[in-house]
């Protein structure tokens, strides 16, 4: 048990970390607005991993600590973006609130009694047993995953 109770522990640390690595790398660009590779640029990118964080992983993780088995839908996030992208919202100001919810999230995470990670909910489409852990778990790979594209088109100086 001990070793899992670290796991968690670094877990929540790793989010927070990569979550700040991404703001710097962000930051760090020269053009946000220079296409990458797949098409969208650094802004769209700040702009989708904040949403995903607030909308899926971050909102899941919170509802499955404090809600019975709860059921989430699909979440489109391609389509979301072509409704709700802000490309006058200023860089710098998204990235402080996705750092500060994922601070915010990380301090509820390491509140929780070791019971809590188990606790599990549904999913519409992908059916049951998304455990806390694995909502967290998914956060943390999704904003690496953007983590390494931003960090990846500063090394080919496409931004």
């Amino acid at each position: 048990m001990k070793e899992l109770s670290e796991y968690r522990a670094r877990l929540i640390e790793r989010l927070v970390s990569a979550a700040r690595e991404f703001r710097t790398a962000c930051l760090a660009v020269r053009d946000p607005f220079a296409p990458l590779e797949g098409g969208w640029n650094v802004h769209q990118i700040a702009t989708h991993t904040r949403d995903v964080h607030e909308l899926v992983y971050g909102m899941r993780a919170r509802r499955t600590a404090e809600e019975d088995n709860p059921e989430f839908q699909n979440f489109d996030g391609d389509t979301y973006m072509a409704e709700h992208y802000e490309r006058d919202r200023p860089l710098q100001e998204l990235l402080e609130g996705f750092v500060t919810s994922v601070e915010a999230l990380a301090g509820r995470l390491a509140d929780l009694p070791e019971e809590a990670w188990s606790r599990e909910s549904r999913h519409a489409a992908f059916g049951s047993g998304f455990t806390l852990q694995t909502w967290v778990e998914r956060g943390l790979a999704h904003i690496e995953e953007h983590l390494k594209t931003i960090k990846q088109g500063i090394l080919d100086r496409t931004v």
